[in-house]
């Protein structure tokens, strides 16, 4: 089980490094934008991907 996650850990790693190393301007820039963001926003946002993700690994598993 643990090997489990640190196997999802290290993908999310990969995924988030290779973004940074393709697209570094792009990000760069929704970074700034992310800054007039309001909390809310952002919290609703972060709740539907943590639906999201603990719903896919219920399906896959």
């Amino acid at each position: 089980m643990l090997e489990k996650v640190f196997l999802a850990f290290a993908l999310v790693l990969a995924f988030e490094g290779a973004l940074y190393a393709l697209f570094p301007t792009f990000l760069r820039s929704m970074m700034k934008q992310l800054e007039q963001v309001d909390d809310a926003t952002l919290r609703r946002g972060g709740i539907i991907a943590l639906a999201l993700g603990v719903g896919l690994v219920w399906l896959l598993k």
